[in-house]
Parts: C-alpha cells; sequence; structure tokens
C-alpha cells in the first residue's frame, strides 16, 4: 500500500471551490473579462478584491488591523467618493487587500497608487464537489452527471483499507436499493444501507473500520454523496460540497490492508469476493515493484475479472520521476498516473527586496502578520535541526531535499524562536508540491528553483543583516496554470512487466486532493476534520474508477477492454492553456508519464470507436511474451492453451496505443476499431508525427454503416529521418469524424525489441 500513496493514508477526489479568483493585474477597460454572477450597481460600480502590499512600516502600530484599514482606504482617496465608506471588507488574514465597489475609472486610478498588486472582480461561485469534478467537466445536472444518473444502479468495489460508514459522503438518502443482480452483504456490526451495499474484512481484525484512513478517502473520492461545507485545515471559506465522481453510485468495500500493510492473500480474497458478488468495476489503489505478470496476484485476479466484464483500475506506483517504475502494468488492468489540478493553497513568499515566490502550504495562518521578519539562512544546514546563530523572530530557510517537510524541521525552528519557514521542495521534483501535513508554525514550499534565487537573496552581500521576507496566505486558489501537470512522484514507464505495452494508461487528478476522511483517524490541525488532503496515484485511481462506473452505467453492455478504451482514446494531451501538458520539470511529458492523456469524462461516455481486446487475445499475448505455464497460472484454466490461440506480440496487441521499434526500416501494426458512435459514420485518419518520423495509415478512411461494425486498418512506422542519437519519437494517430476523435499516442522506441513484437 506505501507505494501508492504518498502518504500512509491516501487519496481521492474531493475539493474545495474557491473562495478566492485570481487574475494576474488590473485589465485595461473593455479587456476585461466579466464574471457571471458579479454584483454591479446602476452607476457602473462593480465589487473587485485589490491586493496590495502590506501597509509602509511607518502606519503600522499597536492597532494592526486599524493600520491595514487605514491603508486600504488611502487607495480610494482621490479616486472619487471617499475611502472609508467605499471598503467593504478589509483583509489582513488571508492577503493583504480589501474588497470596495469601484467603476472602471475609479479601479484604474486604484491600480496606479504605489503599492498595488492586482485585482479581480467578485465572482458567485457555485460550490460543488471538490475541485476535481469541476476540472474534468462534471456540473451538476448537467452533461455527464445528467445522462448518467450521476452513475446511479452502478456498483463500485473497493480493495483497501475499509470504510468510515457513518462519515456523510455514504449516507443513502434518495437512493434505490441494489439491483437484483447484487449478492454481497454488510459484516456485521456495519449496516448496509443502499449506498454502502457491502463490507467485508479478509484482515486479522475482522472488521471493515477504516483506522487507516486511506480506504475512507479514496471511496469518497470515486462515488461519495454531495457533503456541503466539506473543509480540511480551515481551507476554503465556509467550505465546499464534496462529490465523488460517480456520487449516484452503489459502493461495496473489501478490508484486504489494516495499519501493517497489504498481504497479497488478503487482496486475492477480497477480488474474488468482490467478483463473485457482482460488482461493475474494482478500484485498486495498492502495488508494489514490478512483477512478471503471472507472478502477480493483482494482474492474475485482475484477468479473470475483465474475461467476466469488470474493469479493475490500480494505481500506477509513488516511485518516479525514474523510468520504469511502474506497478499493475498487465494490459487488462486500466493503470492511472497522477498530476495535478488548477487549485493552489498559495503562501507567497515576499523577500525584502519585492520579488515574490508562490508556494503552497496547508497551514494558512490567519493570525500570522504580514510584516517583514529577517531572513536566516546558513549554507549546509540541510535539515534545520541545529542553527548557529539566535533565529529568534527570523524566517529561516530550511533546504532538506525531501519531498515533504520533516516535522522534526518544522519544530526545531519552533522551538529555536524562528517565526516561519520557508521550505524548499527536492530538487527531483521539479514543480510539483506535495501538501501533506498541518505545521503549528507559518511555513511555505517553495519549487526548487525558486528556492535557489531565496537562497542566493539571504547569502547576498557580505552583510546578511539586511534581508528580510515575509509569507502572504492566500487561502485556495483556483484557476491555477498550466494545469495538470504530470505529478513528479507519479511513476513511469516503460513497463518491465509488459515491454511494448504503453504503461500507464490514463492520468488522472493525484496531487493535494481533498476528500473524506474517518473521525477515528483524527488529522493534525487546529481542529478536527471530517476531510483530508493526500497526494499520491491512489488518489488518481478512484478518480478513474468513478468515471468508468459513469461509462459502464451508459454502456451496461460493454467490455472491460471497451471501457477502457473509450477512457483513453477521449483522453486530452493538453493543458488548461492549450499546451501539451508537461512534466514536474515544466518540459513536455512523455507517454511514458501521461499514458494516452488526461482523462475527459464527458468523452468518455460517448467515444465514437473503441479497440476492443477479447480473452483469447489477451491469451496470445500472454503466451508470445510468457509462454504456456504462463498462460495456464494467469488464465486458471486447462483447457486453453498456446496451441488453440495465436500468439500476439505487444506491438500486434489491439490496444489503444501503439508502440513500435524505432529503427528506419518500416514496421507495421494493425489495429481493429468497433464503432459505437452513430450507424452511419465517417471517419478520417490524421496524424501528428515528429520530425524524423514517418507514418502512414492505411486505409486512410473508414466508413461505417452500422452500429458495433468493425473496421481494420494497418498503422506503418519508420524513423529513417531518425537521428543516431535519438531513443524515443512520439506522435499520435487520430480518427477524426463530424462529432468524434478518436486519438491513440504513438510510442517509437529504440529500446523496445522485435522479439516482443
Amino acid at each position: 500500500m506505501d507505494r501508492m500513496a504518498v502518504s500512509p493514508a491516501v487519496c481521492a477526489i474531493v475539493f474545495l471551490v474557491a473562495a478566492t479568483c485570481p487574475v494576474l493585474g488590473y485589465v485595461p477597460q473593455g479587456a476585461a473579462r466579466r464574471s457571471a454572477g458579479a454584483r454591479r450597481s446602476h452607476g457602473g460600480a462593480r465589487t473587485y478584491i485589490v491586493l496590495v502590499e502590506p501597509p509602509p512600516a511607518g502606519l503600522q502600530h499597536a492597532d494592526d488591523e486599524a493600520a491595514h484599514r487605514l491603508w486600504h482606504e488611502s487607495f480610494l482617496r482621490g479616486s472619487g467618493g471617499g475611502g472609508r465608506r467605499r471598503v467593504r471588507h478589509s483583509y489582513t488574514s488571508v492577503l493583504s487587500g480589501f474588497a470596495a465597489r469601484l467603476t472602471d475609472g475609479e479601479l484604474a486610478a486604484v491600480s496606479r497608487k504605489p503599492g498595488f498588486v492586482r485585482a479581480f472582480p467578485e465572482r458567485r461561485v457555485q460550490l460543488m464537489t471538490t475541485r476535481t469534478p469541476a476540472f474534468l467537466g462534471l456540473e451538476p445536472g448537467r452533461g455527464v452527471w445528467n445522462a448518467t444518473s450521476y452513475g446511479e444502479g452502478a456498483i463500485i468495489g473497493f480493495l483497501d483499507t475499509g470504510i468510515d460508514e457513518k462519515h456523510p459522503s455514504f449516507r443513502d438518502e434518495g437512493m434505490p436499493p441494489p439491483p437484483a443482480r447484487w449478492k454481497g452483504a454488510c459484516q456485521p456490526p456495519v449496516r448496509c444501507n443502499n449506498k454502502l451495499i457491502g463490507a467485508a474484512s479478509f484482515v486479522g481484525d475482522n472488521t471493515t473500520t477504516d483506522a487507516v484512513g486511506h480506504g475512507t478517502h479514496t471511496t469518497g473520492t470515486a462515488a461519495g454523496r454531495f457533503v456541503e461545507g466539506a473543509s480540511a485545515f480551515g481551507l476554503g471559506a465556509g467550505g465546499g460540497t464534496a462529490a465523488g465522481m460517480a456520487p449516484g453510485a452503489h459502493l461495496a468495500v473489501y478490508k484486504v490492508c489494516d495499519a501493517q500493510g497489504c498481504f497479497e492473500s488478503d487482496l486475492l480474497a477480497g477480488m474474488d469476493a468482490a467478483v463473485k458478488d457482482g460488482v461493475d468495476v474494482l478500484s485498486v489503489s495498492l502495488g508494489g515493484v514490478s512483477t512478471p505478470l503471472d507472478k502477480d496476484p493483482i494482474a492474475i485476479g485482475a484477468f479473470a475479472a475483465a474475461s467476466k466484464g469488470i474493469l479493475v483500475v490500480c494505481a500506477g506506483g509513488n516511485s518516479g520521476p525514474l523510468p520504469s517504475t511502474l506497478s499493475n502494468e498487465a494490459p487488462w488492468i486500466l493503470t492511472v498516473a497522477a498530476g495535478s489540478v488548477d487549485r493552489s493553497f498559495r503562501a507567497t513568499v515576499r523577500l525584502g527586496d519585492g520579488e515574490m515566490f508562490e508556494g503552497e502550504s496547508l497551514t494558512q495562518d490567519k493570525h500570522f502578520s504580514s510584516m517583514v521578519y529577517p531572513l536566516y539562512y546558513s549554507q549546509g544546514m540541510n535539515y534545520c535541526d541545529f542553527f548557529d546563530a539566535n533565529i529568534t523572530g527570523m524566517m529561516v530557510v530550511c533546504d532538506t531535499e525531501t519531498p515533504v517537510p520533516p516535522m522534526s524541521s518544522i519544530e526545531a525552528v519552533r522551538e529555536a524562536g524562528g517565526v516561519g519557514v520557508v521550505f524548499i521542495n527536492e530538487p527531483d521534483f521539479g514543480y510539483t508540491i506535495v501538501l501533506e501535513k498541518y505545521y503549528n508554525l507559518p511555513m511555505s514550499q517553495v519549487t526548487a528553483v525558486d528556492g535557489t534565487k531565496i537562497m542566493g537573496y539571504a547569502m547576498k552581500g557580505s552583510s546578511r543583516t539586511n534581508h528580510t521576507a515575509t509569507i502572504v496566505f492566500n487561502s485556495t486558489v483556483v484557476g491555477v496554470k498550466p494545469a495538470p501537470i504530470v505529478a513528479a512522484f507519479s511513476s513511469r514507464g516503460p513497463s518491465v512487466a509488459s515491454p511494448g505495452v504503453l504503461k500507464p494508461d490514463i492520468m488522472a487528478p493525484g496531487l493535494n486532493i481533498l476528500a473524506a476522511w474517518p473521525s477515528l483517524v483524527p488529522v493534525e490541525g487546529p481542529e478536527s476534520y471530517s476531510f483530508n488532503i493526500i497526494s499520491g496515484t491512489s488518489m488518481a485511481t478512484p478518480h478513474v474508477t468513478g468515471i468508468v462506473a459513469l461509462v459502464k452505467k451508459a454502456h451496461p453492455d460493454w467490455s472491460a477492454a471497451a471501457i477502457k478504451s473509450a477512457i483513453m482514446t477521449s483522453s486530452s494531451a493538453v493543458d488548461n492553456e492549450g499546451n501539451q501538458i508537461m512534466d514536474e520539470e515544466h518540459q513536455t511529458a512523455s507517454s511514458y508519464a501521461v499514458g494516452a492523456g488526461h482523462v475527459v469524462p464527458a468523452k468518455a461516455v460517448d467515444p465514437g470507436l473503441v479497440y476492443d481486446i477479447g480473452v483469447r487475445d489477451y491469451a496470445g499475448y500472454i503466451c508470445k511474451l510468457l509462454g504456456e505455464a504462463a498462460l495456464k497460472a494467469i488464465t486458471g484454466s486447462a483447457n486453453l492453451t498456446c496451441a488453440e490461440v495465436e500468439p500476439v506480440g505487444a506491438a500486434q496487441l489491439n490496444y489503444p496505443a501503439i508502440v513500435v521499434p524505432l529503427r528506419a526500416e518500416p514496421f507495421a501494426v494493425n489495429r481493429t476499431v468497433t464503432n459505437v458512435g452513430p450507424a452511419r459514420s465517417s471517419y478520417t485518419a490524421k496524424v501528428d508525427a515528429p520530425k524524423g518520423l514517418t507514418v502512414k495509415v492505411e486505409p486512410a478512411e473508414l466508413e461505417f454503416t452500422e452500429v458495433k461494425e468493425r473496421k481494420t486498418f494497418t498503422v506503418t512506422v519508420s524513423a529513417a529521418g531518425a537521428s543516431d542519437e535519438q531513443k524515443i519519437a512520439e506522435g499520435s494517430l487520430s480518427w477524426v469524424s463530424q462529432d468524434h476523435v478518436v486519438r491513440s499516442p504513438i510510442v517509437a522506441d529504440s529500446g523496445i525489441t522485435l522479439m516482443g513484437c
């Protein structure tokens, strides 16, 4: 379990809708976009949130609140209408600034005053499920949720650490009873309802109670009901409304792990029970080191599930950014990578020279003064566990080379009298900031790039006594760009256990995810919370699981492979700025990091075409890769032998992605698509290939006249123009119709041998 979660507890799908709406600065009249729901008077004024620098030292005195208000009112003097009566709110804790009703002309006057930072119009935001559903395009009463009745009738099974069945995310008001086909039950003392329809334990304590938190979090992420006022660490003004990806789906929980970990025998027992009970999809946020498929219990169990139409969704692992670090690599498993969302828990570091760095923190100290403090940094003092000077009243820079600030370092600073900490991220984590704990000291985590600049400022000159800094806490900010970005910890391909099969398959939100949390497991913070913020591919997995439930609801007769294809070929390769998704270093992400792309629920339920794969196709792949003994081990059948199936190399498996050797000689693969869109449909091949890679598709057009009609085509790839030093070339093939784009990544890899193809 530990490899699937950055923290001992894990993941989920619930976010807070932002309390702030950032823009980069004042926008001249006519260029500003009008926000829906903004309040505007008959005189043309509207309410703006204005961010400004803290008051100058001369205005600060014992009454800090009064000093801030005077400072804020000074921006309105001379802009018309006076200052005092115009300030609606004066902010001194979560940010430095104020709210006021301003006309366009008045805003222009305010923006020219010294100390102005930026301004944005007030919006009426809709407080709904975590940030992730909104980020993924899910809206109450509309689109996919409306078309699938929120996944009503689908049954999601979870192999995890149990559940807090009393959490409000799992109440059943208004839900119908489970389908008649359901065979499961709830193990006493748990009482089933129409939401939680199955609960069983396969570990020593013989109870389904979640004493870790991981299971409650993943379950809430995938299918939690709408819960108003969701909050953790005080983030999100008033709390948002939390929900899972498929809030109408039924849940069945199989406890196969406890605080001591997970054993494969328990895991298989849980998987076995889930398949017997009749789940539609199985969520497995667990895994270990790469293992041959015939020696991997998850792969073996998942094969049986897939043969019965049950797609198993698994975490790809948290061992990134190193290559070939994946878990759960079987081609019949949907393997999930983790990415960011467009939300930040902003904690901005402002240096004495005015330079600002946008860090993050769960410790949003509302009482932290925005005055500047002396900045302390001692070169070579990596762990902040000892200090060569008196740091009382100082802001301390810590460079621990770890992705999560050690509590011991923060405590050492606090005990030594420091007022706050600037924590510098591990270099390998790039722009990924993992937020995991609430610290009893104001702090901000910044990237290694920004940290280098902060350290440079702290070390500048022979005398460092004048170097100062502070932290400005801005609470929750949404609309952050670019997003998504691959999380640094997300494991990467190429696959070791399934060479020649693109893994991971898909990326979903997995960084700093807010979701349900059991009351039995206290969350460290200023008060008790029933939600928590965790990171890991464990968090990304249930997002995809819930979306699989929505697709299953829309298409109950589809095979596991067809559903997997729909999710992969409908995914997005671009971020919210329209550029190629980037990795943690802000470089274009490889398909070995994102798979086919970032999941898009609305398109997944209507993919147009699917690449289907049957049991015999997988059997041919197993025979080609591992041989007769492995086929028997994985299928559990003595009647299915390699002599009865056609061997299938990885490149020829009817997978929704294409991986071929990088070589000058042409290499051809065949694929077959099934029409699941309009009966009469025409598709044209569109190839995106980098310089040096030639891709030819025959035929280049596909004409369908019936639903479920199948068409086969050939893709020939040649890298005759590639340089000798080139190791990988990536492109894509998209089948484009009037209503659909069915995209498959193409990877030409010099590490792929012909033997496995």
